[in-house]
């Protein structure tokens, strides 16, 4: 994986190479016609931004070559002087050795001197006539050093995601392949098919890493961000970004950019207290807002911590009674996740009254959409007084997804291992029911448990009370995690888990909340993908 310096300093050399090639154009066309103000207005916007550039990149040799051609143009440009006479071959040198030290710096080698191309340059600025040396007749090396191209090109990112799905088309063909060589007797395709795999397989992850990006790339926007709204809000906040070199796939990071924004803006908003405010708690006027990038196995996290006021999990349990959300009774034996779990309830707001910068709590649900949509969660964690921290839990790629494969009805389907929590076999016996609802204990925890086939046939009427006497023999059930509320779904029988390249569903298919979309498995069977969040909140919309 590249560092945060490799990567900078190679989008700095494609844009760097690209001003050189755009300079010896326009310095050409300018000795054909010198009154070109468009050619000359372009040479002069070229080397500022190349000054700029090199100046913050740490080559102080190529800014001060591209400050002096700057001033120059400029002279020009105000008409206080003219191109033409000895002007000319100490401008062409110029452009020259900006192209020597832009390779230089791509090769990792020492810049070469320009301390006789800047004493004339400064004899030009103050009206002086340059001190010309003889120039060497130009050899092949120099002739093709001005013609080599750049290492790196651009590519739109609509023809990264082209290619992406001509590779996951790629991938179910192989699969199919792979299974058809094992019902095969013939080693020559079983052999053929194998190194199909390993191909196909080393492609897949090539083109998803030519995707990923340095999260750093959206992080490095947000100190201008931080800045404009803590002034909105007369607050003073210090924000630390950490983890700028972790990569993610660049849609991702796209999808996530209004969800990082809105946490971030309700974080200085409602968050972090005022100056007097947080004197008065005995904390520094200044409040701290972190945000940071870590990977956890396959995942990206992505996190936003405050150390504000934190979130009042008895204020937000009786603001969820009083929506109807939850009985106060219920409401009582819920734990403090539980109750923050609220605050991703669409139109579910603390904020006492309504502002340009959103109380904690407003738009979350559309941040959770925005995660879901992604196959990723949202967790919340808060200590009243201390803070409060959202965390992202992202895929690295939306490509391909790690899933359990299961079978009901003779049906195969797949769940995302992202809300997968644990798969568990109990007898009936180990069940109980609890006003009409089937719970087990796993791991110290009571968790709902539905029969998944009841969940997806039972039509628009509510859940019929569970009997634990219907149930025979040993049932297999899947944990599954979604908005800290866990569920289990009694199934017919585990398959596999297995990564799978997922499709979206065709209209009018593509309106069922249930599915997430499908996959074809080797088999050449089509398999369901299920939608663990559209699944949760049907069973809360249904149950006894």
């Amino acid at each position: 994986m590249k560092s945060r310096e490799e990567e900078y300093r190679e989008i700095f050399m494609v844009e760097a190479l690209e001003y050189y090639d755009a300079m010896s154009r326009h310095i050409s066309e300018l000795e054909k016609n010198p009154a070109d103000a468009a050619a000359l207005n372009e040479l002069f916007r070229l080397m500022h931004n190349l000054k700029a550039n090199a100046r913050a990149m740490g080559y102080p040799a190529i800014s001060e070559v591209a400050h002096r051609m700057e001033t120059i143009f400029g002279l020009i440009r105000d008409k206080e002087r003219t191109f033409e006479g000895n002007v000319v071959p100490v401008l062409f040198t110029g452009v020259d050795t900006i192209g020597e030290m832009i390779r230089a710096v791509g090769a990792g080698n020492e810049l070469p001197s320009a301390d006789t191309l800047l004493a004339n340059l400064d004899r030009l600025v103050n009206g002086e006539e340059p001190i010309l040396e003889d120039q060497p007749e130009a050899d092949d090396d120099d002739a093709n050093r001005k013609l080599e191209l750049s290492d790196l090109v651009y590519i739109q990112i609509k023809k990264l995601d082209h290619l992406m799905n001509l590779v996951g088309e790629l991938i179910i063909d192989r699969d199919r392949i792979l299974t058809l060589s094992k019902e095969s007797d013939s080693p020559a395709l079983q052999a053929t098919a194998a190194h199909l795999f390993r191909i196909s397989d080393e492609l897949q992850y090539s083109i998803m890493d030519v995707r990923l990006v340095n999260v750093g790339s959206l992080f490095n926007k947000f100190p201008r961000v931080v800045r404009d709204v803590a002034a909105a809000e007369k607050k003073d906040i210090a924000l630390e970004v950490d983890g700028q070199d972790i990569q993610i796939d660049r849609n991702i990071l796209q999808i996530i950019t209004d969800s990082l924004l809105h946490l971030v803006r309700n974080a200085i908003g409602h968050g972090i207290e005022a100056p007097a405010v947080r004197e008065q708690a005995g904390k520094p006027a200044q409040g701290q807002l972190t945000l940071a990038a870590q990977t956890e196995r396959d995942n990206v996290l992505i996190q936003v911590s405050d150390d504000g006021a934190g979130i009042n999990v008895d204020s937000v349990r009786r603001k969820a009674v009083e929506r109807g959300l939850v009985s106060a009774e219920a409401a009582q034996q819920l734990d403090d996740d539980a109750v923050r779990a609220f605050l991703f309830e669409p139109g579910f707001s603390m904020a006492k009254e309504i502002t340009d910068i959103s109380g904690r709590g407003v738009g979350l649900d559309v941040v959770k959409l925005a995660i879901d949509s992604l196959g990723g969660q949202l967790r919340v964690s808060s200590t009243l007084g201390k803070g409060t921290t959202f965390t992202l839990v992202l895929p690295t790629s939306i490509a391909v997804k790690g899933a359990l494969l299961f079978e009901l009805d003779a049906r195969s389907y797949a769940i995302p291992l992202m809300h997968t929590d644990s798969v568990v076999s109990l007898q009936p016996e180990d069940l109980h029911v609890v006003g009409g609802l089937l719970l087990a204990e796993v791991q110290d925890e009571n968790v709902p448990v539905v029969d998944l086939r009841r969940l997806l046939h039972n039509g628009d009427g509510p859940l019929p009370p569970t009997n634990r006497h219907e149930l025979q023999g040993r049932q297999d059930i899947i944990i599954v995690n979604y908005n800290n509320r866990k569920l289990g779904l009694i199934i017919d029988r585990f398959l596999r888990q297995q990564s799978i390249v997922i499709k979206p569903m065709s209209k009018p298919l593509d309106t069922i909340d249930l599915f997430g979309g499908v996959t074809l498995l080797g088999s050449g069977q089509v398999c369901l993908v299920l939608d663990v969040p559209a699944l949760t909140r049907l069973f809360l919309a249904k149950r006894p």
